[in-house]
Formats: C-alpha cells, sequence, structure tokens
C-alpha cells in the first residue's frame, strides 16, 4: 500500500529490495551530509559566542562576521560535496582569532 507523498523506500512490502538501494544509499548521503553540516555550523555557534562573551575589542562584530562567514562556507561546502576542508579551515582561524581576541 502507497501512501500519497511516500517514497518507494518507505513502503515496507515483502517483495524484492534490491531495487530500493540507491534510494537509501541517497537518503544516508544526504542524512551524513546533513549531520556534518549541522555539526560545523554548531561549531561556528559555539565560537561566536565565545567571543560574543569574552573578547576584549569588536566583539560583537567579530562574532557575527565569523558566525556568518562559517554558515556561508558550510553551504558552499554542501553544495561542493563531500569535502569539508574549507569549513573546517575557516572554523580552526575563526576559533584562533577568538582565541588571540579573549587573551
Amino acid at each position: 500500500m502507497m501512501f500519497e507523498g511516500t517514497s518507494k523506500m518507505a513502503d515496507h512490502s515483502s517483495g524484492n529490495h534490491t531495487q530500493d538501494m540507491e534510494a537509501h544509499r541517497s537518503t544516508y548521503s544526504a542524512f551524513i551530509k546533513g549531520s556534518i553540516a549541522l555539526s560545523l555550523i554548531c561549531g561556528f555557534v559555539l565560537v561566536a559566542l565565545v567571543d560574543f562573551r569574552f573578547a576584549h575589542k569588536f566583539n560583537v562584530f567579530t562574532g557575527f562576521a565569523g558566525l556568518i562567514l562559517g554558515i556561508v562556507t558550510v553551504v558552499i561546502d554542501v553544495r561542493a560535496g563531500d569535502r569539508w576542508f574549507r569549513s573546517l579551515g575557516v572554523l580552526v582561524l575563526f576559533g584562533l582569532i577568538s582565541a588571540i581576541s579573549v587573551s
């Protein structure tokens, strides 16, 4: 039985499931990609919150600039593919700038 709006992957009949593996792989790939992107954005938010609270000069500017730049970089990496080096590099750079600003 198929409900309107559901995919073939959600159909749990006792038939042959080999044709559904491609749908399963694409769903799993999208889930992993979304999980990594959300984790990176959480990292950017965490560093921005530290910057907002503990930075001595330009805390609001550097916090929002790093947060916006980080989210844009994560979106670019999501659209580009499975490599996350750009986002990780920007996160490390933002963390180092915040650490220098705090100390």
